[in-house]
């Protein structure tokens, strides 16, 4: 079955750091593709500071409509709210019973995954692949057996700083797939 990596997020927007390091890990590990799971609503964020998630898919989808290795994925817009990464696993595992669904995560998540919905069952039945994150170090599930800590570069760039460069009128050219940008600046994304 091909391994199918799992990168959950707000992508409020999708910058090159969610790029690199899905890049990173369909040429440095087993997983055959990598999906960006688009959550409406993550529990742990504050949802007035986000763009609504048909905004935020379609800027996933430019970013990766080029890349046959990358797609857009927003099985979590029809689920029940909140979204829960457990519900979405089975419902996902039910609805592609010949691919291999695999999470890819931050040691930052990690280091907190067991504030999750029936985060025992994610650990016992799904595997991790954890990238480093500046101040983490995988804490107690270091010796998890279906965690594993892939070596990718440390990237620095947060969705955050680049909403606040919008809002405050500095360039993030570099930070965004041209296309990406040129839908925020046209839709006047994030601006004050």
């Amino acid at each position: 079955m091909p391994k199918i990596g799992l990168f959950f997020g707000s992508f409020n927007p999708i910058h090159i750091g969610h790029l690199i390091m899905a890049e990173y890990f369909v040429e440095n590990t087993d997983l055959k593709e990598i999906w960006f799971v688009v959550s409406p609503n993550n529990p742990l964020k504050k949802k007035e500071s986000l763009l609504s998630e048909h905004q935020r898919l379609y800027m996933v989808n430019l970013a990766v409509e080029d890349d046959a290795r990358f797609r857009s994925c927003d099985i979590e817009f029809h689920l029940p709210l909140p979204s829960y990464t457990c519900h979405t696993l089975v419902h996902l595992r039910e609805k592609h019973p010949d691919k291999e669904f695999v999470l890819i995560m931050g040691e930052d998540n990690l280091q907190s995954i067991d504030k999750w919905k029936n985060y025992e069952f994610i650990l016992e039945n799904f595997e991790i692949y954890t990238y480093p994150r500046p101040g983490y170090d995988g804490g107690k599930w270091k010796t998890a057996p279906n965690v594993k800590f892939v070596p990718a570069p440390r990237i620095e760039i947060s969705a955050t700083m680049i909403r606040d460069s919008i809002a405050n009128r500095r360039s993030v050219k570099y930070f965004l797939h041209p296309k990406v940008a040129q839908c925020i600046d046209e839709m006047g994304h994030y601006r004050r």
